[in-house]
Protein backbone atom coordinates (compact mmCIF):
# COMPACT_ATOMS: atom_id res chain seq x y z
CA UNK A 1 0.00 0.00 0.00
CA UNK A 2 2.45 2.31 1.21
CA UNK A 3 5.83 2.28 -1.07
CA UNK A 4 7.34 5.48 -0.02
CA UNK A 5 6.59 7.78 3.21
CA UNK A 6 7.40 11.40 4.09
CA UNK A 7 6.18 11.59 7.69
CA UNK A 8 5.03 14.84 9.44
CA UNK A 9 4.32 15.32 13.24
CA UNK A 10 0.70 17.32 13.47
CA UNK A 11 0.71 19.81 16.18
CA UNK A 12 -1.21 19.31 19.60
CA UNK A 13 -3.42 22.16 19.02
CA UNK A 14 -5.44 20.11 16.46
CA UNK A 15 -8.39 18.23 17.76
CA UNK A 16 -8.86 16.23 14.87
CA UNK A 17 -12.44 15.34 13.96
CA UNK A 18 -13.18 12.29 11.06
CA UNK A 19 -16.67 14.52 9.99
CA UNK A 20 -14.75 17.82 9.64
CA UNK A 21 -11.90 16.24 7.60
CA UNK A 22 -14.49 14.59 5.56
CA UNK A 23 -15.96 18.14 4.91
CA UNK A 24 -12.54 19.64 4.50
CA UNK A 25 -12.07 17.07 1.49
CA UNK A 26 -15.36 17.56 0.25
CA UNK A 27 -14.07 21.13 -0.95
CA UNK A 28 -11.93 19.74 -3.56
CA UNK A 29 -13.14 16.76 -5.20
CA UNK A 30 -10.71 15.20 -8.07
CA UNK A 31 -12.57 15.32 -11.14
CA UNK A 32 -11.02 14.45 -14.74
CA UNK A 33 -9.09 17.36 -16.79
CA UNK A 34 -11.23 19.03 -18.95
CA UNK A 35 -10.88 19.83 -22.99
CA UNK A 36 -8.75 22.39 -22.28
CA UNK A 37 -7.48 22.02 -18.76
CA UNK A 38 -3.63 21.61 -18.41
CA UNK A 39 -4.04 19.83 -14.74
CA UNK A 40 -6.51 18.14 -12.08
CA UNK A 41 -6.23 17.60 -8.77
CA UNK A 42 -7.87 16.67 -5.41
CA UNK A 43 -9.58 13.81 -3.39
CA UNK A 44 -10.82 10.74 -4.11
CA UNK A 45 -12.11 8.10 -2.01
CA UNK A 46 -9.51 5.89 -0.99
CA UNK A 47 -11.98 2.77 -1.68
CA UNK A 48 -12.67 3.64 -5.49
CA UNK A 49 -16.33 3.28 -5.11
CA UNK A 50 -17.91 6.34 -6.57
CA UNK A 51 -19.65 8.82 -4.20
CA UNK A 52 -18.12 7.31 -1.32
CA UNK A 53 -16.62 8.70 1.45
CA UNK A 54 -12.82 10.64 1.10
CA UNK A 55 -11.38 9.32 4.62
CA UNK A 56 -12.09 6.54 5.38
CA UNK A 57 -11.51 4.80 9.30
CA UNK A 58 -10.05 1.67 9.81
CA UNK A 59 -9.12 0.38 12.49
CA UNK A 60 -8.78 3.96 14.44
CA UNK A 61 -6.61 5.17 11.36
CA UNK A 62 -7.61 7.47 8.93
CA UNK A 63 -6.91 7.02 5.06
CA UNK A 64 -7.35 9.43 2.10
CA UNK A 65 -6.50 9.13 -1.77
CA UNK A 66 -5.00 12.10 -3.46
CA UNK A 67 -5.08 12.01 -7.70
CA UNK A 68 -3.96 14.38 -9.99
CA UNK A 69 -3.98 14.01 -13.62
CA UNK A 70 -2.08 15.95 -16.25
CA UNK A 71 -2.11 16.62 -20.25
CA UNK A 72 1.11 15.80 -21.46
CA UNK A 73 2.35 15.86 -25.14
CA UNK A 74 5.55 15.29 -27.32
CA UNK A 75 7.41 18.07 -27.69
CA UNK A 76 8.25 17.17 -31.04
CA UNK A 77 4.03 16.98 -31.76
CA UNK A 78 3.54 20.69 -29.94
CA UNK A 79 6.98 22.15 -31.87
CA UNK A 80 5.45 21.03 -35.10
CA UNK A 81 2.22 22.75 -34.43
CA UNK A 82 4.35 26.05 -33.64
CA UNK A 83 6.12 25.81 -36.72
CA UNK A 84 3.22 25.37 -39.19
CA UNK A 85 1.42 28.19 -37.33
CA UNK A 86 4.98 30.40 -37.99
CA UNK A 87 4.93 29.27 -41.13
CA UNK A 88 1.51 30.74 -42.27
CA UNK A 89 2.06 34.01 -40.94
CA UNK A 90 5.29 34.44 -42.23
CA UNK A 91 3.44 33.85 -46.10
CA UNK A 92 0.27 35.37 -45.36
CA UNK A 93 2.56 38.81 -44.11
CA UNK A 94 5.88 38.32 -45.43
CA UNK A 95 7.56 38.42 -42.55
CA UNK A 96 9.14 35.83 -39.47
CA UNK A 97 7.34 36.22 -35.98
CA UNK A 98 9.86 37.78 -33.20
CA UNK A 99 9.89 35.93 -29.73
CA UNK A 100 7.41 37.60 -28.13
CA UNK A 101 4.86 36.26 -30.86
CA UNK A 102 6.08 32.73 -31.16
CA UNK A 103 5.14 32.18 -27.30
CA UNK A 104 1.71 33.58 -28.16
CA UNK A 105 2.13 31.33 -30.99
CA UNK A 106 3.10 28.25 -28.71
CA UNK A 107 0.49 29.08 -26.19
CA UNK A 108 -2.19 29.21 -28.81
CA UNK A 109 -1.18 26.05 -29.97
CA UNK A 110 -1.17 24.29 -26.61
CA UNK A 111 -5.16 25.19 -26.89
CA UNK A 112 -5.62 23.73 -30.22
CA UNK A 113 -3.90 20.57 -29.24
CA UNK A 114 -4.77 19.98 -25.32
CA UNK A 115 -8.36 18.23 -26.71
CA UNK A 116 -6.35 15.59 -28.60
CA UNK A 117 -2.92 15.15 -25.95
CA UNK A 118 -3.16 12.09 -23.84
CA UNK A 119 -3.68 12.27 -19.87
CA UNK A 120 -1.88 10.97 -16.77
CA UNK A 121 -2.50 9.86 -13.71
CA UNK A 122 -1.02 9.82 -10.49
CA UNK A 123 -2.23 9.24 -6.81
CA UNK A 124 -0.90 9.36 -3.45
CA UNK A 125 -2.19 7.38 0.15
CA UNK A 126 -2.58 10.00 2.27
CA UNK A 127 -2.88 8.33 6.08
CA UNK A 128 -3.21 10.09 9.65
CA UNK A 129 -2.65 8.19 13.05
CA UNK A 130 -4.87 10.46 15.19
CA UNK A 131 -3.51 8.99 18.47
CA UNK A 132 0.33 9.19 17.36
CA UNK A 133 -0.66 12.45 15.67
CA UNK A 134 1.67 11.48 12.52
CA UNK A 135 0.58 12.38 8.87
CA UNK A 136 1.99 10.12 6.53
CA UNK A 137 2.21 10.67 2.67
CA UNK A 138 2.78 7.75 0.37
CA UNK A 139 5.37 9.71 -1.92
CA UNK A 140 9.32 10.15 -1.55
CA UNK A 141 8.81 13.03 -3.55
CA UNK A 142 8.81 16.64 -1.54
CA UNK A 143 7.40 18.69 -3.99
CA UNK A 144 4.34 16.31 -4.25
CA UNK A 145 3.97 16.12 -0.70
CA UNK A 146 4.09 19.94 -0.10
CA UNK A 147 0.91 20.01 -2.22
CA UNK A 148 -1.34 17.96 -0.32
CA UNK A 149 0.11 19.21 2.91
CA UNK A 150 -1.18 22.96 1.68
CA UNK A 151 -4.28 21.52 0.36
CA UNK A 152 -4.76 20.19 4.10
CA UNK A 153 -3.70 22.97 6.41
CA UNK A 154 -6.03 25.19 4.43
CA UNK A 155 -8.71 23.15 4.39
CA UNK A 156 -8.90 22.13 8.16
CA UNK A 157 -8.79 24.85 10.88
CA UNK A 158 -6.26 25.08 13.42
CA UNK A 159 -4.26 21.87 11.03
CA UNK A 160 -0.87 22.61 11.99
CA UNK A 161 2.16 20.29 11.36
CA UNK A 162 5.74 20.05 10.28
CA UNK A 163 8.26 17.59 9.29
CA UNK A 164 9.54 14.89 11.52
CA UNK A 165 12.66 15.92 12.98
CA UNK A 166 15.14 13.43 15.01
CA UNK A 167 17.80 14.24 17.77
CA UNK A 168 20.55 12.57 15.38
CA UNK A 169 20.48 13.28 11.53
CA UNK A 170 19.85 9.57 9.57
CA UNK A 171 23.21 10.65 7.70
CA UNK A 172 24.80 10.99 10.54
CA UNK A 173 23.00 7.95 12.33
CA UNK A 174 23.78 5.38 8.77
CA UNK A 175 27.08 6.61 8.86
CA UNK A 176 27.56 5.23 12.47
CA UNK A 177 25.96 1.93 11.44
CA UNK A 178 27.59 1.19 8.55
CA UNK A 179 31.20 1.45 10.41
CA UNK A 180 30.51 0.23 13.37
CA UNK A 181 28.25 -2.67 11.98
CA UNK A 182 26.08 -2.29 15.79
CA UNK A 183 22.20 -1.17 14.22
CA UNK A 184 19.46 -0.50 17.02
CA UNK A 185 17.85 -3.28 18.45
CA UNK A 186 15.27 -4.57 16.04
CA UNK A 187 16.94 -3.57 12.76
CA UNK A 188 19.59 -5.02 10.59
CA UNK A 189 21.73 -3.13 6.97
CA UNK A 190 20.65 -5.01 4.17
CA UNK A 191 22.77 -5.13 0.88
CA UNK A 192 22.17 -1.56 -0.56
CA UNK A 193 23.70 1.79 0.38
CA UNK A 194 24.89 4.70 -1.45
CA UNK A 195 27.58 6.87 -0.27
CA UNK A 196 27.98 10.63 -1.45
CA UNK A 197 30.80 13.58 -1.39
CA UNK A 198 29.35 16.46 0.36
CA UNK A 199 31.72 18.70 -1.89
CA UNK A 200 31.39 20.06 -5.04
CA UNK A 201 32.43 16.70 -6.63
CA UNK A 202 29.56 14.71 -5.78
CA UNK A 203 31.58 11.72 -5.92
CA UNK A 204 28.84 8.83 -5.64
CA UNK A 205 29.43 5.16 -4.67
CA UNK A 206 26.94 2.68 -4.50
CA UNK A 207 26.46 -0.65 -3.42
CA UNK A 208 23.56 -3.08 -4.75
CA UNK A 209 23.45 -6.50 -3.45
CA UNK A 210 26.49 -6.25 -1.95
CA UNK A 211 27.70 -7.26 1.82
CA UNK A 212 28.14 -3.57 3.67
CA UNK A 213 30.77 -5.07 6.72
CA UNK A 214 33.65 -4.63 4.31
CA UNK A 215 36.63 -2.32 4.63
CA UNK A 216 35.80 -0.49 1.58
CA UNK A 217 32.41 0.87 3.41
CA UNK A 218 34.45 2.10 6.19
CA UNK A 219 37.28 4.07 4.31
CA UNK A 220 34.65 5.55 1.70
CA UNK A 221 33.01 6.73 5.13
CA UNK A 222 36.45 7.93 7.17
CA UNK A 223 37.50 10.14 3.80
CA UNK A 224 34.50 12.22 3.70
CA UNK A 225 31.89 10.38 1.75
CA UNK A 226 28.30 10.23 3.58
CA UNK A 227 25.75 7.96 3.29
CA UNK A 228 22.52 9.45 1.43
CA UNK A 229 20.64 6.15 1.69
CA UNK A 230 20.86 2.54 3.32
CA UNK A 231 18.54 -0.47 2.29
CA UNK A 232 17.12 -1.68 6.51
CA UNK A 233 14.93 -4.48 7.82
CA UNK A 234 12.99 -3.95 11.11
CA UNK A 235 12.05 -6.84 13.25
CA UNK A 236 11.96 -9.25 9.98
CA UNK A 237 8.75 -7.53 9.09
CA UNK A 238 9.55 -4.71 7.30
CA UNK A 239 12.28 -3.94 5.04
CA UNK A 240 12.69 0.04 3.59
CA UNK A 241 15.60 2.35 2.37
CA UNK A 242 16.44 5.01 4.77
CA UNK A 243 17.11 8.11 3.13
CA UNK A 244 19.27 11.21 4.47
CA UNK A 245 16.03 13.23 4.67
CA UNK A 246 14.49 10.94 6.76
CA UNK A 247 12.14 9.56 3.79
CA UNK A 248 11.19 6.24 3.48
CA UNK A 249 11.33 4.12 -0.30
CA UNK A 250 11.23 1.19 -1.56
CA UNK A 251 8.94 -0.55 1.45
CA UNK A 252 7.86 -4.07 1.35
CA UNK A 253 5.87 -6.21 4.08
CA UNK A 254 7.93 -9.46 4.35
CA UNK A 255 6.04 -13.18 4.44
CA UNK A 256 6.19 -13.01 8.44
CA UNK A 257 3.45 -10.29 8.31
CA UNK A 258 1.63 -11.56 5.34
CA UNK A 259 1.67 -15.40 7.00
CA UNK A 260 -1.18 -14.85 9.22
CA UNK A 261 -3.73 -13.17 6.54
CA UNK A 262 -5.82 -15.86 4.39
CA UNK A 263 -7.14 -15.33 0.82
CA UNK A 264 -10.45 -14.34 2.21
CA UNK A 265 -9.35 -11.69 4.19
CA UNK A 266 -7.93 -9.88 0.83
CA UNK A 267 -9.39 -6.05 0.40
CA UNK A 268 -9.33 -2.83 1.51
CA UNK A 269 -9.85 -3.11 5.48
CA UNK A 270 -7.49 -5.62 5.42
CA UNK A 271 -4.73 -4.08 3.63
CA UNK A 272 -5.52 -1.01 5.51
CA UNK A 273 -5.00 -2.72 8.85
CA UNK A 274 -2.00 -4.47 7.96
CA UNK A 275 0.33 -1.86 6.58
CA UNK A 276 -1.08 0.59 9.29
CA UNK A 277 -0.55 -1.97 11.92
CA UNK A 278 3.28 -2.41 11.06
CA UNK A 279 4.26 0.80 10.25
CA UNK A 280 2.61 2.31 13.11
CA UNK A 281 4.60 0.41 15.02
CA UNK A 282 7.92 1.09 12.23
CA UNK A 283 7.85 5.05 12.80
CA UNK A 284 8.34 5.06 16.97
CA UNK A 285 11.27 2.80 16.64
CA UNK A 286 12.82 4.50 14.19
CA UNK A 287 12.44 7.80 16.16
CA UNK A 288 14.08 5.50 19.30
CA UNK A 289 16.70 4.39 16.46
CA UNK A 290 17.60 7.94 15.61
CA UNK A 291 18.11 9.32 19.29
CA UNK A 292 14.31 10.78 19.80
CA UNK A 293 12.16 13.29 18.28
CA UNK A 294 13.87 16.40 17.83
CA UNK A 295 12.30 20.46 17.18
CA UNK A 296 9.57 19.74 15.98
CA UNK A 297 8.79 23.61 14.62
CA UNK A 298 5.25 23.76 14.58
CA UNK A 299 3.44 26.95 14.24
CA UNK A 300 0.21 28.21 13.70
CA UNK A 301 0.09 28.31 9.89
CA UNK A 302 2.10 25.95 6.87
CA UNK A 303 5.26 24.82 7.76
CA UNK A 304 8.50 26.24 6.88
CA UNK A 305 8.96 24.20 4.05
CA UNK A 306 5.97 26.07 2.50
CA UNK A 307 5.60 29.34 3.32
CA UNK A 308 7.27 29.86 -0.11
CA UNK A 309 4.67 31.98 -1.83
CA UNK A 310 0.96 33.40 -0.81
CA UNK A 311 -0.17 30.34 -2.91
CA UNK A 312 1.60 27.77 -1.49
CA UNK A 313 4.84 25.41 -3.78
CA UNK A 314 4.52 24.84 -6.99
CA UNK A 315 3.28 21.02 -7.84
CA UNK A 316 6.45 18.60 -9.03
CA UNK A 317 5.09 17.35 -12.10
CA UNK A 318 4.47 13.61 -12.38
CA UNK A 319 7.67 11.80 -14.70
CA UNK A 320 7.42 12.22 -17.51
CA UNK A 321 9.39 10.48 -20.79
CA UNK A 322 12.57 12.45 -22.18
CA UNK A 323 10.40 13.80 -25.50
CA UNK A 324 7.36 14.43 -23.28
CA UNK A 325 6.24 17.37 -21.72
CA UNK A 326 3.51 18.28 -19.61
CA UNK A 327 1.58 21.11 -20.57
Amino acid sequence: MFKSMIIYRIAESWQGDLQALEDALQKTVFSECGATQERSAGWAPPRGEAHGLLAESVAGQWVMRFMSESKMLPASVLNRKVNEKAEAIEKRDGRKPGKKERREIKDEAKLDLLPMAFTKQGSMWVWIDPQARTLVLGTSAQGRADEVVTLLVEGLTGFSLALLDTQTSPQAAMAQWLITQELPAGFTADRETELKAPDESKATVRYARHPLDIDQVREHIEHGKLPTKLAMTWDDRVSFVLTEGLQLKSITLLDGVMGGASQDDAGFDTDVAIATGELSRLIPDLIEALGGEGRTGLGDGLPASLATSATGPKAAPLDTAPDEQPF
